[in-house]
């Protein structure tokens, strides 16, 4: 046996040791059960693989954290077991075959009426309770499978837990104690007011809340439990006859669950539900898969920690461990030198990542990532994948520090350092080139300038932009408008037709209004709203470049630093050679329309969170066609903040200056 092997297993192991410790017993709001399960299953395999390195306190071994010493300990009377899991349909086949052999070797024969109950896997806490006489003796926690916390008292407070069964039965049933996403979102705000670290996710906030010593703080907090199993010996035959048992008691149980006849009618529930997660208001990581004959159960027994006749089919993870194995810098439009963690291929969510951005130099110190590190990487949505926590206990001592660059990867110039601020109002160091020539910028600022916000030119994306510029058909934006059928044929990348299409959408996005015209050059400090108001102040493209300091500060919410950037943007002999070449190449603006009048004329809106009647894009031009105006950031000046689903900072500023807050209805009247 190599000593390499046996000293991964022995970093695994103290690795997941703490990660588990810090979640199960210290309540860690920054530390989820999904950071340790890509270490679990690394280590499951090499101890599958090497039985002879199975030691008993190996984490393999243990079901959970031993219980805190806030509460009393309760012996369970009934083991409570953990599941095993399955990440893809490969892995749910091979469970189905090993359960037939054994019932195979049991019956002679393999079942032919064997079905499945799946249910939704709530992701909450654990609870186990005693019923005597149908009156509830106890609630405790799973702890360690074998003694568990007494939380009776804090259980007490959860409405859907039934104080007296409908029936005066002795039972022990389990069940998921979780928190609603709305509530979570609450609690979160109150921590963050007075600066108490936030819950990473429901089942944190659930487990903290247990765990509390006074039951008033967990009432207010409005937990819920669902049941999904009667564990004591007066179970019935069928997985799902049990489930309707605990709803006739009085249980709260989920009403999705669904008997599938095969794999096949698994694997379409769990399809479904791996879309539809979010829909419920607690958060559901997979599905659960329970044999559902109990006679097949108890032949199939238990392993030494999970039931063989169940398993877990978790959805794709949006959190993984991997390795970083070096560390690129790329060169935004502005000149940001922004660095990006290449690492070793981690399934998030469904897709491959080797790629996670670290954001700026104070990020990596934050984190303190050296390259070789294993680290966290987690992925929510259409969020660019990020490194999120450095697992410093899997250190060999051959990890290297990250350099900060001192000249620009791209063109060699030297780089600066500058303070920023981002959205949500916070500010870091980040590293700029000091050339504006640079070639990586000038791939991005056309990039920019095809883009959405810009002439939005169908069919010109990032791989497109890359593959002209590669081949010196295109050098600039005004080059665009230059390109023929003929020259886009023989590339790579194109066929008669696809070379056609391009060249349409190049004509068509000729025509263009003055707003995007002058947001599509890419000026720095000016996006959508200030070339708006540029275009309604000045309403031609001569006047906003003949303008001066002093006029373009008169304009609202355009300051020294934005205005300083568009006068010396329209004095560069370069920019305005640019600017000549895209109306020589056929290129027109629109003159700008007079500035609409209506019931908000003088009012200035600032749009924030996820709107459901219509897009954000909708909701400003709505405000603008009845004469509102349109703000990015909130100041004491701004007569009303739209608040949609999911807001961000701009929220809380409004709150803290006392500026009028709408919600999605009230803007919808307002605009009527």
């Amino acid at each position: 046996m190599s000593n390499n092997l046996k000293q991964r297993i022995k970093l695994l192991r103290e690795q997941i040791d703490d990660l588990r410790y810090r979640y199960h017993v210290l309540n860690d709001p920054q530390v989820t059960d999904a950071m340790y399960e890509g270490l679990m299953d690394e280590l499951r395999k090499i101890e599958t693989e090497h039985p002879e390195l199975i030691t008993p306190d190996s984490p393999t071994q243990r079901v959970a954290g031993k219980p805190s010493e806030k509460f009393e300990k309760v012996i369970h009377t009934v083991p409570q077991w953990s599941f095993n899991d399955a990440f893809d349909e490969k892995d749910m086949v091979d469970w189905e075959e090993r359960i037939m052999k054994i019932l195979e070797k049991e019956l002679g024969d393999r079942p032919k009426d064997l079905n499945y109950v799946c249910e939704l896997k709530i992701d909450g806490l654990h609870m186990v309770l005693t019923y005597e006489r149908g009156l509830l003796k106890t609630a405790a926690t799973r702890g360690d499978g074998k003694v568990g916390e007494n939380v009776t008292a804090n259980i007490k407070t959860i409405w859907s837990v039934p104080l007296q069964l409908k029936k005066d039965v002795d039972l022990v049933a389990e069940g998921e104690v979780w928190m609603d996403k709305k509530m979570l979102e609450k609690i979160n705000e109150e921590r963050k007011k007075i600066d108490e670290p936030l819950f990473a996710n429901p089942r944190n906030a659930a487990a903290g809340t247990i765990r509390q010593l006074d039951s008033s703080i967990v009432a207010k907090r409005k937990l819920v439990l669902t049941a999904y199993d009667i564990s004591s010996d007066n179970a019935p035959d069928l997985q799902e006859k049990e489930l309707g048992i605990l709803k006739d008691l009085g249980f709260k149980t989920d009403i999705h669950w669904k008997v599938c006849k095969n794999l096949k009618e698994v694997f379409e529930f769990h399809r479904h539900w791996g879309k539809n997660k979010t829909s419920q208001g607690f958060w559901v990581d997979g599905v659960v898969i329970k044999v559902n004959q109990k006679k097949y159960q108890n032949l199939l027994g238990f392993t030494g920690k999970a039931p063989r006749w169940a398993i877990a089919y978790k959805f794709p993870a949006e959190q993984g461990t991997t390795k970083v194995r070096e560390v690129t810098w790329g060169v935004g439009r502005t000149g940001a030198i922004t660095p990006v963690a290449v690492m070793d291929p981690v399934q998030l969510a469904g897709t491959t990542v080797t790629h996670a951005t670290l954001h700026n130099y104070d990020e990596i110190e934050r984190l303190g990532v050296k390259i070789g590190d294993s680290v966290v990487v987690e992925k929510a949505g259409d969020i660019i994948p990020k490194i999120i926590r450095v697992l410093d206990k899997m250190r060999t001592g051959e990890e290297k520090s990250i350099r900060e660059p001192k000249n620009c990867p791209i063109c060699k110039s030297p780089v600066e350092r500058k303070k920023v601020i981002d959205a949500k109002q916070d500010s870091s160091v980040a590293l700029f080139c000091t050339n504006k020539n640079c070639y990586a910028q000038q791939l991005r600022r056309i990039i920019h300038f095809a883009g959405k916000s810009g002439f939005d030119i169908k069919g010109l994306g990032k791989k497109i932009v890359e593959h002209l510029v590669k081949e010196g058909l295109v050098e600039n934006a005004a080059d665009i408008f230059t390109l023929t059928k003929g020259d886009l044929e023989p590339l790579e990348r194109f066929a008669e037709k696809s070379a056609e299409n391009l060249v349409d959408a190049i004509v068509e996005a000729k025509h263009i209004t003055l707003a995007r015209f002058i947001n599509a050059l890419g000026i720095s400090h000016v996006g959508e709203e200030t070339a708006l108001k540029l275009a309604e102040e000045f309403k031609t493209l001569d006047n906003v470049m003949r303008t001066d300091v002093l006029e373009l500060e008169s304009i609202g919410d355009i300051g020294p630093q934005v205005s300083t950037s568009i006068y010396q943007y329209f004095r560069d002999e370069k920019n305005k050679k640019l600017i000549h070449d895209l109306l020589k190449n056929g290129v027109s603006i629109a003159k700008a329309e007079a500035k609409k009048k209506g019931k908000l004329t003088g009012q200035s809106f600032v749009l924030t969170g996820t709107l459901s009647s219509m897009t954000r894009d909708e909701a400003k031009e709505k405000i603008r066609s009845l004469g509102g105006e349109i703000s990015e950031s909130v100041s004491k000046n701004t007569s009303a903040v739209i608040a949609g689903e999911n807001p961000g900072s701009k929220l809380d500023k409004a709150k803290k200056l006392g500026v009028k807050v709408f919600n999605e209805k009230e803007f919808v009247d307002l605009l009527k």
